[in-house]
């Protein structure tokens, strides 16, 4: 089970920086672009599809086509812990080291979209706190867990019970 984890989590994590990269470099390019959030959860969704593999193959090549809900919802949650640590790591890796800045411009991006005066001021104060919490280190890595871990639960919950098999379970 170990390295069936360490294998689809590590891929993972390293595909679900993808996104982020090109989120980093267009709000570079061109912070006045318009960010679709339903279209990233959706490419989330699409990557995270790599869970629901990862799982089939362990039940397939280890555990001779039975998996129960308990152990496939724990290989899915592993291998999305894995990935989020490399995920994590990663942006604080290029947070810290390519774009210390980033702040600053996500900030511009983010007050660009707004609309009226008022959301003009309440997203500036949003920013401010938010800004000030992303000063530490600690925030920063809970926050970017929050970014993805709570996707490949779900991902990792709809998979244990879409390939569970257990010997009593009717396989037809």
């Amino acid at each position: 089970m170990k390295k069936n984890i360490w294998v689809f989590g590590v891929i993972l994590g390293l595909v679900l920086c993808i996104p982020w990269l090109i989120m980093v470099n267009m709000l570079y390019t061109n912070p006045e672009f318009e960010s679709n959030d339903l279209l990233g959860y959706i490419i989330l969704l699409v990557i995270y599809s790599l869970v629901f593999f990862g799982i089939r193959n362990y039940r397939e090549k280890e555990l001779g086509g039975k998996i129960s809900f308990a152990s496939a919802f724990k290989t899915g949650a592993l291998i999305t812990l894995v990935a989020g640590s490399i995920y994590v790591l990663a942006w604080l890796i290029f947070y810290y080291l390519v774009v210390p800045d980033f702040m600053e411009v996500y900030t511009q991006h983010v007050l660009y979209q707004c609309t009226s005066e008022e959301d003009l001021a309440d997203k500036t104060k949003e920013m401010e706190t938010f800004n000030q919490l992303y000063e530490n280190p600690l925030f920063v890595i809970l926050i970017t867990y929050t970014e993805v871990i709570p996707i490949g639960l779900a991902v990792a919950l709809v998979s244990a019970l879409a390939l569970r098999k257990n010997k009593n379970h009717d396989e037809s």
